[in-house]
């Protein structure tokens, strides 16, 4: 039986809150800065900010310059595609609609197992993963079975479907290192590392906004608060916080607690942008937890 503390549940439910607000924050940023611009300056300020305490990584003897190639798709999976996409999803869908899809994120890092990485799911785990997208069909339907026969699907929706899987590739790249040993590194280099390759990315998919002439920033003490939340808050505090809890009980307890990122944003929503939850968000929520729960109750009885 796992013990949690009390600072390990704080390291694991203070990431879900931070993350929440990362899409609340985003749609309110829409109109005042552009997308892909948005994620870009995100990376920047975290670079800035981490640079004091992981720069020793960009040393001439670093092993980084022996993986660059796997960091590089890192930082495209991860910090470039992933945020990317959802900044963009947020034009058009809403943080609910976007955290719940993301929520399933456990049931799609099982797909990608069983076809990339010859990880055999068994009968229970299949069982569950239908489940669960029946909970993700039921958000991009937005309750309503004909959107689903008309293909009438909201485009936000679809690209955080694709950022979630690019999120489920790129779990699968930091659970399996090869001959890396980042595992070693301290945690801000082995962070800082990421995020220079997914501001590579980032700048490179922000000369698409130059080159439509979509690019926009709005410069107002409102716009300089999103910027700061957004490069601190979800992408310092959060991922540290969550490396630690991750440390302390597995991934497979943690990913219960990532589960509570829809239910925060539903709480946000309302306070902050006057979206309340609709029932299908309730109905959604409850099918992709059910799989999830399904899925993980056979790993768990399996390992004891």
């Amino acid at each position: 039986m796992i013990h949690l503390s009390l600072r390990t549940v704080f390291y694991l439910i203070l990431p879900t809150i931070l993350w929440a607000g990362n899409a609340v924050v985003g749609r309110l940023a829409v109109g005042e800065v552009s997308p892909l611009l948005l994620n870009t300056v995100r990376w920047v300020l975290a670079a800035i900010i981490l640079i004091p305490l992981g720069w020793k990584v960009f040393r001439p003897a670093s092993s980084l310059w022996q993986h660059r190639v796997r960091f590089l798709l890192l930082g495209f999976l991860g910090m470039g595609s992933y945020n990317a996409l959802l900044y963009l999803a947020l034009q058009t869908s809403t943080p609910i609609n976007l955290t719940l899809i993301g929520a399933s994120m456990p049931i799609w890092m099982l797909i990608v197992g069983g076809v990339f990485y010859a990880q055999t799911p068994q009968k229970r785990q299949l069982l569950g993963a239908v489940i669960s997208l029946l909970g993700v069909v039921l958000v991009l339907s937005r309750g309503d079975l004909s959107i689903l026969l008309n293909l009438e699907l909201f485009l936000g929706d679809l690209l955080m479907v694709l950022a979630t899987i690019f999120w489920a590739f790129y779990s699968w790249m930091i659970s399996r290192t090869g001959n890396s040993d980042e595992r070693d590194w301290p945690w801000a280099e082995f962070l800082l590392a990421q995020v220079v390759t997914g501001l590579f990315w980032s700048a490179i998919f922000t000369t698409g906004e130059i080159a439509t002439g979509v690019l926009h920033f709005e410069v107002s003490p409102w716009t300089i608060l999103i910027l700061l939340y957004i490069a601190i808050g979800p992408s310092l505090i959060a991922y540290r916080c969550w490396g630690l809890g991750v440390s302390a009980v597995g991934p497979a307890i943690a990913s219960f607690f990532a589960n509570l990122i829809p239910l925060f944003t539903a709480l946000m929503s309302a306070a902050l942008l006057g979206e309340p939850p609709q029932l299908f968000h309730a109905l959604a929520f409850i099918l992709i937890v059910a799989g999830i729960f399904v899925s993980s109750k056979l790993s768990f009885k399996a390992a004891s």
